[in-house]
Parts: C-alpha cells; structure tokens; sequence
C-alpha cells in the first residue's frame, strides 16, 4: 500500500492522448470516452486529494508460458485462473475505506479497473514499482505479477516517493510478445496483443495474427513472464486467486463444444465469464486451428451449424488449416453455399483460395 497525490501522473495524459490519436485502443471506445476524466484523478472526482493505491500478487508457482508448448490444450492467463480479481479486491478496499473514514474522517471512493482511472501510473508515483516497457506496473517485490486497486479520498494524506525505472536495456518483454505489440518500449498497440484480441475484440480476429495466437484462448502473459524481476518476486499468491485445477490447460476439443450454459458453468466466478461463450469459442478454435492435430478437427466441424456467425468463421479457417484439401472441399459442399452472414461466406471464400483473387461465393441456395 502506498500513496500518490492526485497530480502526480507526470506525462500520463500525454501518453493516452498518443495512444488515442495513433488508434492503438482498437474497439475499447470507452477509453476515448472524456478521456479529460481518465487523465487526472480530479477529472473523475474534483474533491479528491490523495490516492490510496495497493497491489494484490498474483503470481504463478510455474513460469505460464510452459503451457502454451501443449498445442492440444489452452492457455489461460494467469489471473483469469483464479476468481475473478474485482470481486477479492473490491470488498478489501472498501474495508480499507471504511477503516480510514472511521480513524480520521473525510470521504472516500473506491476503484477496481471498472473506472476511468489510470491505476499504473498512479500506482508509479505512489512507489508500489514502475510502468515497465511492456507498459504494465514492475515491483522489486512481485516482478510483474499485481493486481491493483485504488482509495480514492478527500483526506490530504502525505504522498509516498515515486519509485525508479529499473528496466535499463533489458528489453525481454517487447522480444517475448508473439505478435509484436509494441511498436517502441513503453508503447503499446493494443490492436496487435493477443490480451485486447481474445478479450476485447468482439469481431473475428485478423487473420494475418491468428497463428501468432498459438493456443491462447484467454489473454497472453508472455510479455509479463519474461520479465526478469520476476525472479526476486516473493513466492506465492492469495489464496482466492488460486487456479483452478480445471481452469489449468484444460483440452481444446471439450471447450469447443461448449454451449452458453456449459460456458457459465465452467467460468462462474471467474473473469473469462464476461467475454462471453461466443467471444471465447471464436478463440477456442484459432487454437484449435494453430494445433496442427487433425484428430481435432471433428471439434471444429461441429461448430460449422453453430448459431454464432463469429463461432462458425472461425471453424472455417480452423479446419482449412487442420484437413487435406479433399476432405475440406467436401465440408464446403455442405456448408458454404447455404451461408448467409457475410463474414462467414468470406472465411471460406478466402479458405478455399487461399493465394489467388477472392471469389464470390454462389448465392444462398444456388449450387
């Protein structure tokens, strides 16, 4: 826990309005929502005076990334292992608040990554680590690995010291990411992390980064894992964050046939539950489709009826990377003519000429 006077971001505005300008935010338009309101602690509450931040480790026993070697099973970010992170930290900040209102008064707001708060630099200039290149917060004591959380109040509270960029020329983070992320250090793209690409992009994934997706359905800790301070982070992690045993590579042909039910089920009570069944299916089978297992690709056929035009274009171009060409065309005599949503007929145009001018496919109905 530490402490940041609210206008302590230094150039943190600067960064995001760069960020907006440049495009780098993809789909989230709720960050180009009054961005003025994210840019300054007291664009969101004018009263506030000081900023209470705290960080949660999260860090895994075993390096995370040993999972995505399992081309037959997914990889699941580390914190989306465990219950999902708003429900275990917001009930301790609002303890955290309560204390502090009953000891010395004042009032108080409190913040989980649901608001326009810039909790990174904020937790920078409180001293709890630094934004490293890979733009998430790097702490002496936990490596890459926290979650943070924000007390907003009206108290004039001392500020703690901001704390140092120990990063120097280490750039193995910006080297790890799979899909070339950053276009410089310290820069993010989000439109080209697989992160923003399996969670927040609602619409089906560009094709020219789905094999550098690997079998990562849900989110990407590579950048994080790489992270040399990880090595002198202290071992362990809070107990309600702890992975499920399930949750653990679990086997890409059972999350295929998930249906919303199913997902929920599976999912209660984590992060992943909020991407939704189709969101998460449309991953399930790019992974599928990076396999290279053809025994998987009975778990993708089936999802070429799905009632999901996103699930279903993804099944395309995972069984066009999985089939021979014959057994390919036999499923495009089946299902591509009788596609109506215009997403779907171009995956399988595009599938079926694959190096040559896009063809158009017969209309509905006529073969």
């Amino acid at each position: 826990m530490a402490i940041a006077a609210p206008d302590a971001l230094g150039r943190a505005a600067e960064r995001l309005a760069d960020f907006l300008a440049a495009g780098h935010h993809g789909d989230m338009d709720w960050l180009a929502d009054r961005p003025e309101r994210r840019a300054s602690p007291r664009g969101l509450w004018p009263e506030v005076r000081s900023v209470v931040m705290l960080g949660v480790n999260y860090g895994p026993a075993d390096d995370p990334r040993t999972a995505t070697a399992r081309r037959d099973r997914a990889a699941v970010s580390v914190y989306a292992q465990g219950d999902d992170y708003h429900e275990v930290i917001k009930p301790r900040l609002k303890a955290l608040a309560r204390w502090l209102v009953a000891t010395a008064g004042g009032d108080v707001k409190v913040f989980v990554d649901t608001a326009a708060v810039m909790e990174k630099p904020l937790a920078a200039a409180a001293g709890l680590g630094w934004q490293g290149k890979h733009t998430n917060l790097v702490s002496r004591d936990f490596g890459s690995w926290l979650f943070l959380g924000a007390v907003f109040t009206t108290l004039p509270l001392p500020p703690d010291m901001p704390a140092a960029d120990h990063c120097g020329s280490c750039r193995a983070c910006l080297d790890a990411c799979p899909t070339a992320a950053f276009p410089a250090p310290y820069r993010l793209d989000a439109r080209r992390c697989i992160s923003y690409l399996t969670i927040e992009h609602k619409g089906p994934i560009p094709r020219d980064l789905r094999p550098a997706i690997g079998n990562r359905v849900y989110g990407c800790d590579d950048c994080l894992a790489a992270c040399p301070w990880n090595k002198f982070a202290k071992a362990g992690r809070d107990a309600k964050l702890a992975a499920r045993q399930e949750l653990t590579a679990p086997a890409l042909a059972d999350l295929a046939g998930l249906d919303d039910a199913a997902f929920r089920a599976l999912f209660r009570k984590t992060a992943v539950k909020r991407v939704g069944r189709d969101r998460f299916v449309r991953n399930v089978l790019v992974a599928i489709g990076n396999s290279g297992d053809p025994s998987l690709a009975d778990a993708a056929a089936a999802r070429l009826a799905d009632a999901s035009p996103l699930v279903r274009g993804a099944a395309v171009w995972a069984l066009a990377r999985l089939l021979p060409t014959t057994d390919f065309s036999i499923l495009a005599d089946r299902h591509a003519a009788g596609e109506t949503d215009p997403q779907v007929r171009e995956e399988w145009t595009t599938a079926m000429s694959p190096s040559a001018t896009l063809l158009p496919l017969p209309a509905c109905g006529e073969r």
